[in-house]
C-alpha cells in the first residue's frame, strides 16, 4: 500500500533457515538440516577451489589469474617469514586458505542480489562459525606447541627473566590470557561483520522511509542515507579485506608463539 511505513528488521538478515522448508534429521538428539549458512560456506568453499586451481597452470608466462593466486600466496609467505621466520612456510598452506575463505566470506555477504532467489547471507557475523574457525587454529598452536616442546611449552606463560616470587602471580594471568585469545579472535570477526551489516540496513530503512513519506522528506533524509550507503558499502568492502587479513596475521603470531618459544 502506498506510504505504508516501511518495517526494515536489521537482525533478520543474520537469521539462519533450513532450506526448501526441510526440517532436517533428527541425529542423536540434534536436527541436521542444510541451512542457508551452510550453502553458503560450501559457495565460498567452491569458489575458492576454482580460484586456486585456476591458478596452478604453472604457464611460463603467467596469467592473470595465476598472477592472482601467486600474488595472494607470495603475501601469506611473507606475512609467515616475517612473524615465524623459515619455519612458518609450511602453514602457508594453512593460513592461505584461512584468509581466502574468510575474505571470500565476506565479500560473497556484500553482494547486493541473489544467486538462485537465495539472499547473501554473511556467515562470519555468526559467532559460532568464527569460534570454530579460531578454534581450529588454536588447537593448531597447542598441538604444534606441546609436540616441539612437551611440557616446556608452559614456560610461554611466565616471561623471560620474572622474578621467582612473582610466578605464581604471573602465570595464572598469562595463562587466562591465552587461554582467551580464541574468543578474541573469533569476536574481532564477527563483531565487525555484524555491525557493518546492521548499519546497512537500518540505513536502507531511512531510504524507505524517506521515499514513501513524501518527495520533502526523501530528499532530506532518503537521499542522504543513499549517499552514506554507499560509502558505507565502500568501506565494508575494505573492512572484509581487513578482517580477514587480521584474522590470518593474528593466527600466524600465535604459532609464532608455537615454533619459537623462548
Amino acid at each position: 500500500m502506498a506510504g505504508q511505513e516501511a518495517k526494515v528488521d536489521p537482525m533478520y538478515q543474520f537469521t539462519i533457515e533450513p532450506l526448501m522448508g526441510s526440517d532436517g534429521w533428527e541425529i542423536a538428539g540434534f536436527n541436521i538440516a542444510f541451512t542457508n549458512s551452510a550453502l553458503w560456506m560450501a559457495i565460498t568453499t567452491i569458489l575458492l577451489a576454482v580460484f586456486v586451481a585456476g591458478g596452478m597452470k604453472r604457464e611460463l608466462v603467467p596469467g592473470r589469474w595465476q598472477m592472482a593466486v601467486e600474488t595472494f600466496t607470495g603475501f601469506i609467505d611473507d606475512m609467515l617469514e616475517a612473524n615465524v621466520g623459515k619455519a612458518g612456510r609450511k602453514y602457508v598452506p594453512y593460513i592461505f586458505s584461512l584468509f581466502m575463505f574468510i575474505l571470500f566470506a565476506n565479500l560473497l555477504g556484500l553482494l547486493p542480489v541473489g544467486v538462485l532467489g537465495l539472499h547473501p547471507f554473511t556467515f562470519t557475523s555468526h559467532f559460532t562459525v568464527t569460534g570454530v574457525l579460531a578454534i581450529i587454529s588454536f588447537s593448531i598452536v597447542l598441538i604444534v606447541g606441546f609436540a616441539k616442546h612437551g611440557f616446556h611449552f608452559f614456560s610461554l606463560f611466565v616471561p623471560h627473566g620474572t622474578p621467582l616470587p612473582m610466578i605464581p602471580i604471573i602465570f595464572p594471568i598469562e595463562l587466562i590470557s591465552f587461554l582467551v585469545r580464541p574468543f578474541s579472535l573469533a569476536l574481532r570477526l564477527f563483531v565487525a561483520m555484524m555491525a557493518g551489516h546492521v548499519l546497512l540496513k537500518v540505513l536502507s530503512s531511512f531510504v524507505i522511509d524517506g521515499t514513501n513519506a513524501g518527495a520533502g522528506f526523501g530528499l532530506l533524509v532518503g537521499l542522504p542515507s543513499f549517499i552514506l550507503m554507499i560509502g558505507i558499502s565502500a568501506l565494508e568492502i575494505l573492512v572484509a579485506g581487513i578482517q580477514a587479513y587480521v584474522f590470518a596475521l593474528l593466527t600466524s603470531l600465535y604459532i609464532n608463539d608455537a615454533e619459537n618459544l623462548h
